[in-house]
């Protein structure tokens, strides 16, 4: 049996703006090789802490090591082992694709004979060749997030950080993207991806939820499936706006989610039955339903770990 291999740790990491606390004690430890997510919604974290790992911002306590080196200490050198795409565009828009990745190429020192033979194989390998004289500024979403990426692994990065990458792209180009992502990961690239959309979330590895600079999850999605606190049950009713305002008043159900013609409600695992709990309130209500109890998603999960997160606050 392989024992597995460490590519970032975590301990402590704080990071305080004045009175503001934005990042609250998160350990971590990932895999090399592996797709590690942070979800969550804008203000939980998630860019500080990547920037904390990135040596871009020195914590207030706490420490990290990225590939074995403190991100504190060796903020230098670590930056000329990692890349790092950031949510907005960061490269020149005035230059051309092609004087985009050789200006990176130079400033990550890669060795003059093998920069034009680099810059080529990125141009082919995110199909920008017929793009490689056009100004960055006039590329549509797509190509910029393609031209950031090929930036970012120019220098063949063994860690990559991406900051919610995929926020201003359509549907096609992030699954272009994602499938991108995974052979990097094949071939032993650690990636650290942010983001907020839920489906994303689900391609990772193993994921961190962070709500409120805290990390209140961690795990693969399967696992943290399996280890919420709630039961799911997914409702088809012909009037399911009737069955949710019936199901509303039942104290045991925390939480009533429509999608469609569909409700998914969460029901805490202390609840022994919970299709005989929904059954019961629907029939007694004279609502015709098909009723079935399914694995969490990853927005069940998230709803679940957050909302029990505030109510430990509360007590």
């Amino acid at each position: 049996m392989n024992q597995k291999q460490i590519a970032i740790t975590a301990s402590g990491l704080t990071m305080r703006f004045g009175s503001l606390v934005a990042v609250d004690n998160v350990d971590l430890e990932i895999e090399k090789g592996s797709i590690y997510g942070f979800l969550g919604p804008n203000g939980s974290g998630k860019s500080t802490t990547i920037r904390m790992l990135c040596g871009l911002l020195t914590p207030s306590s706490g420490s990290a090591t990225v590939m074995g080196m403190d991100s504190k200490k060796e903020s230098e050198s670590l930056k000329q082992k990692i890349g790092y795409m950031t949510q907005r565009f960061s490269l020149y828009e005035d230059l051309s694709v092609r004087e985009n990745l050789q200006f990176v190429s130079e400033i990550y020192a890669v060795p003059r004979r093998q920069r034009k033979h680099r810059v080529a194989e990125l141009l082919d390998s995110f199909s920008l060749n017929d793009r490689a004289k056009q100004r960055s500024g006039t590329l549509s979403g797509g190509q910029k997030q393609r031209l950031a990426l090929a930036a970012a692994t120019l220098h063949k990065p063994e860690v990559l950080f991406l900051d919610e990458p995929t926020s201003a792209v359509d549907p096609q180009n992030r699954r272009d993207f994602w499938e991108t992502l995974f052979e990097l990961a094949e071939q032993g690239t650690t990636i650290l991806v942010s983001t907020h959309y839920m489906d994303e979330a689900a391609r990772c590895h193993r994921l961190a939820i962070l709500d409120e600079g805290v990390k209140v999850a961690d795990g693969s999605p399967r696992q943290l499936g399996e280890s919420i606190s709630s039961h799911v049950v997914e409702i088809e009713a012909e009037d399911p706006s009737s069955a949710r305002l019936s199901l509303m008043k039942s104290e045991e159900i925390n939480s009533i989610t429509q999608l469609g013609i569909k409700l998914r409600v969460m029901i805490p695992k202390t609840v022994n039955d919970p299709l005989l709990l929904v059954n019961g309130n629907l029939h007694k209500a004279n609502i015709q339903a098909k009723t079935e109890q399914v694995f969490p998603d990853l927005e069940d999960i998230f709803v679940s770990v957050t909302q029990q997160r505030r109510e430990g606050q509360g007590s």
